[in-house]
Parts: structure tokens; C-alpha cells; sequence
């Protein structure tokens, strides 16, 4: 089932009144409970760069919010790359997800051109994790181009032009494939529409390029348009990916939730991050089968600031208010959030890359103080 959206982004400025928005809904699944005897554990990937001093920010607020969960910590290393996996993702990485079915990853760069596969990938498809989760919303107090985005893009996250098949036809000839399943594409389709269903959401947009990739983003289309016709009571339009990008530019506020392929998704959620204040204030989450999820900071590593206690830590803060809600844990999730938005509402303790001079631990103080 899908959990009810909460208030999100709920604390205007100090001296305007609370405005409350639709918020972080996600698949619930497995049995979690902030009132469980035994602490519930959970997969933590700190990452590089500023992922071990984001990482440190949300040990801290969770202290302070008194969630009872327990960390199993996991890094990896761009110098090490194990061969079961063929990526800087390790077995044991993978077996502490499996086992433990949540975690939470910090940024982590993938080095180009390399022979091995992606780390994002390798989580993704050793995972099952088929559909990326990225609430998209105006943030009170924060002004933006854009005062009333409220949007969500649910990306397909397993095949496409991600599939990762890829080789050389002849010397100075690459061909790369696309694949596009029924299965993968009807299964990503059905979560969109539960997702609106369950959050009170209208409007469901597909989003292609059938008119040139007739048959892969076509295959893709019909399964979008037969899982409409099972939801009459959710509105359906298409959208060609070009134009999509233009009309979101141009209004945002006629979208709602957004569904569609890896690589238009990779690209559209980052375009909706830019419409908000960008990565270091969208908050994602990947799920599977099984109650399975990953939320993640899909911000960069930033490695210029890196070690200088200067990061954000936002966006990995609200990733994991996604995933407390995604394992039952509401009200320590509601709390976290409030107090995260009210200090940024309230424009005090502000990081560089949102406009103040504040380090990472004193915003970070900040958030534990309004706790």
C-alpha cells in the first residue's frame, strides 16, 4: 500500500502562518514501527566527498529525534573494485540490503569511461529497485523562480539506455541498446497511478519519444495508456520528452506526477530539482518489490568543499525522512522535516549554496535545536 501524504516542506517563516502542502508519500510494505522492541536496522552508504560529513548530520538529527534505528555501515572505494560485482559496490554492501531491506546512500562518484559498471546501476539492478521516487516542491521561505511547484517524477529505473549493453560494432563504431519490456514498463506505470490514487494526486502524464522510437518508447506508451484505462478516475495525457521539458520551463504547476523511461527520468527529475533551489534540496527514494528501498542524495560529491564542513546536508535529510515514512516511522519523519524546513524558512543558518554563510554543523545544530 501507499502511505497517505503527509505535510511537507510545513513551516513557513517565523512570522508567517503554517502552510500545509501535500507531502513524501511512498510504497509501504514491510512491517516497521518506531514503538518495535527491538530496534529496526538499517544500511547506511555514507559515500564521497561530502557523504561521510552529510552522513554525520543525519546520524546527529536522528540522535536528537530519537529514532530507534541502528546503523550497518558500508563505504566503498573508486580503487576497489570487487569482482562479484564488477563495481565499487561490494557483495557484502549488497547482502546488507538485501538483508535489511532500507538504507540510505550519500553521493558517490562513478569514474567516466571506465570498464566497470555503474555503482548506481549495479544498486539498482541487484536490488530490483524499478521506480525512482523524487517529490519535487517549492520550499517556504526559499524563493525561487517558481513559487508553486508541487510535482513528483517516478522514473523507470532498471532497462532503457541504462541497461548497460553496450559494445563496439567496428573500430570508431559503438552501439549502445535500449531495451524497453511490457513488464518493466506496465510495473512502473501501475505504481504511478497507485501513487496518485493513494496521495490525492489528479493527473498522471507519461512521458516519450514514440513519435521517433516507435516501438521502445511506443511498447512503453501502450502500457501507460492500458494502465489508464484500468484508472478512469485519474487524468491521463502524453507528453513527447522535448516538449515536456519546455512546458515545465515555462509552467510547472500543470504537472503532477510525471512517469517515464530511465534516461527521461534522470533528466526530468534533475530539471525539476533546478525549478525548486537544485539537488541539494530534492529528496529521492528508489523501491522494489517486497518493500525494498533506497533513499539517496542525488547531489554530487562536491569534492571542492569537501572535509571543509561547508556542505548541505538538506537533501540527504529529507531522503531519509522518506525513508521513516516508508517504514512506518511518521511522526519522527513529520518531526525531522519541520524542523529541517523551519530552519531554512527562518533564513539564519543558512549553507553557501543556499545564499548564507553558515557551516554544515551549524545548520545542522539548527535542525537539532528546533527538534
Amino acid at each position: 500500500q501507499l502511505q497517505p501524504e503527509r505535510s511537507a516542506w510545513t513551516t513557513m517563516a517565523i512570522s508567517m502562518s503554517r502552510t500545509l502542502l501535500k507531502g513524501l508519500g511512498v510504497r509501504q510494505v514491510r512491517a516497521y514501527s518506531s514503538a518495535m522492541a527491538t530496534a529496526p536496522v538499517a544500511t547506511f552508504l555514507p559515500g564521497d566527498g561530502i557523504g561521510p560529513e552529510i552522513a554525520k548530520s543525519v546520524r546527529l538529527v536522528f540522535e536528537t529525534a530519537g529514532v530507534p534505528l541502528q546503523w550497518e555501515e558500508h563505504h566503498f572505494s573508486p580503487e576497489y573494485i570487487d569482482p562479484e560485482t564488477n563495481s565499487m559496490v561490494t557483495r557484502s554492501a549488497l547482502d546488507s540490503l538485501l538483508k535489511n531491506g532500507v538504507g540510505l546512500k550519500g553521493p558517490m562518484a562513478t569514474p567516466i569511461g571506465k570498464g566497470h559498471r555503474s555503482l548506481n546501476l549495479t544498486l539498482r539492478k541487484e536490488l530490483g529497485l524499478y521506480a525512482n521516487i523524487r517529490p519535487c516542491m517549492s520550499i517556504p521561505g526559499y524563493k525561487t523562480k517558481y513559487d508553486d511547484v508541487n510535482l513528483v517524477t517516478i522514473r523507470e529505473n532498471t532497462e532503457g539506455e541504462y541497461s548497460g549493453l553496450e559494445h563496439e560494432v567496428v573500430p570508431g563504431v559503438v552501439e549502445s541498446l535500449k531495451v524497453i519490456t511490457e513488464k518493466a514498463s506496465t510495473r512502473v506505470a501501475e505504481y504511478a497511478f497507485q501513487y496518485a490514487r493513494e496521495n490525492g494526486r489528479k493527473k498522471v502524464t507519461a512521458v516519450h519519444k514514440a513519435n521517433i522510437m516507435k516501438k521502445a518508447d511506443g511498447l512503453f506508451l501502450e502500457c501507460c495508456r492500458q494502465v489508464a484505462a484500468e484508472n478512469p478516475e485519474i487524468i491521463f495525457e502524453e507528453k513527447i520528452i522535448d516538449n515536456c521539458c519546455m512546458q515545465l520551463v515555462k509552467d510547472p504547476s500543470q504537472f503532477d506526477v510525471l512517469v517515464m523511461p530511465n534516461l527521461y527520468g534522470d533528466i526530468v527529475s534533475d530539471l525539476c530539482a533546478g525549478l525548486v533551489g537544485g539537488l541539494g534540496l530534492t529528496p529521492s527514494l528508489n523501491v522494489g518489490d517486497g518493500g525494498i528501498a533506497l533513499a539517496e542524495a542525488v547531489h554530487g560529491t562536491a569534492p571542492d568543499i569537501a572535509g571543509k564542513d561547508l556542505a548541505n546536508p538538506t537533501a540527504l535529510l529529507l531522503s531519509s525522512v522518506m525513508l521513516l515514512r516508508h517504514m512506518e516511522m511518521a511522526t519522527l519523519a513529520d518531526r525531522i522535516e519541520s524542523a529541517l524546513l523551519g530552519t531554512i524558512a527562518e533564513g539564519k543558518y543558512l549553507t553557501g549554496d543556499l545564499g548564507g554563510k553558515s557551516t554544515c554543523t551549524d545548520f545542522t545544530k539548527a535542525v537539532c535545536d528546533k527538534i
